[in-house]
């Protein structure tokens, strides 16, 4: 209980800074009398309840996980700053490699109970400003260990399918310019 005060806590603070959401969460708080805070837990809940329930569940989940994390990777890509890019392009591996097992995986996907709401707090989690956040957390101790470990035998494939492509182009190239010398 106390651990789950002190995110309260947290949560107020954070509805307390200057931005334009808390604009509209102030205004919400001084015509209804009720505490930001728990105007915020009610809109949780109702978004959560619906990601159970309601249809366009995946449409929103997938929405959140990329309208977000794009907006603020744009950002990056404009400062001049390596950390923020770093933290972005983790995000993104992370996001991708989830959706590609996601992809493999789909048939399951019906079985699991709240699946989309699951899935959204997990993507909302990969992308949370704390410092140890999913992504962070899955790059570094599952898709880091795994990319370095097979990292020369993913080059030489990658080095053996660009070598095809190159020599299906030339030879493509090469029927092409034959048939219009005829």
């Amino acid at each position: 209980m106390a651990a789950f005060a002190g995110y309260l806590e947290k949560l107020d603070q954070k509805l307390h800074e200057k931005n334009k959401i808390n604009e509209y969460f102030e205004k919400a708080e001084k015509a209804t009398g009720v505490k930001r805070v728990y105007l915020a837990l009610g809109l949780i809940g109702v978004w959560a309840l619906y990601m159970v329930l309601g249809h366009g569940a995946e449409l929103i989940c997938n929405t959140i996980g990329f309208a977000y994390p794009a907006y603020v990777s744009l950002h990056a890509l404009e400062t001049n700053t390596k950390e923020d890019d770093t933290k972005w392009l983790t995000y993104w591996v992370t996001f991708a490699a989830f959706s590609l097992v996601e992809f493999f995986s789909d048939f399951i996907v019906g079985f699991i109970p709240f699946y989309w709401l699951l899935k959204c707090i997990f993507l909302v989690w990969c992308f949370a400003p704390i410092a140890n956040n999913g992504s962070s957390f899955l790059y570094g101790r599952v898709l880091r260990p795994l990319f370095l470990k097979n990292r020369s035998a993913i080059d030489e494939t990658l080095d053996k399918a660009a070598s095809g492509v190159a020599g299906l182009a030339r030879d493509a190239a090469g029927k092409y310019m034959a048939g219009k010398s005829e």
